[in-house]
């Protein structure tokens, strides 16, 4: 039996979304529906596809203080002065 789906209209798209959509869609060889479903899924996590991220924004703003960490690179906070003569 054929899955069943759904038909959806959606409005008040902004310019550079659309852009950006069209952009991937011909790069990617997709039809704008394709990619536009393929973005949709990838954005709830229900993508097959792994998320590669290319920066480091998902730990910016989650260090913690540690005591004994800040202890274990204590060396590497020291200069050697044989080296700068």
């Amino acid at each position: 039996m054929a899955e069943k789906h759904t038909q959806y209209t959606i409005r008040k798209v902004p310019p550079h979304l659309d852009e950006e959509l069209r952009r991937r869609a011909h790069q990617e060889h997709k039809s704008l529906n394709e990619l536009a479903l393929w973005a949709l899924a990838r954005g709830l996590g229900l993508s097959e596809q792994e998320v590669r991220h290319h920066d480091l924004d998902d730990l910016a703003g989650t260090w913690v203080d540690d005591p004994a960490f800040d202890r274990a690179i204590e060396a590497m906070d020291q200069v050697d002065p044989e080296l700068w003569s």
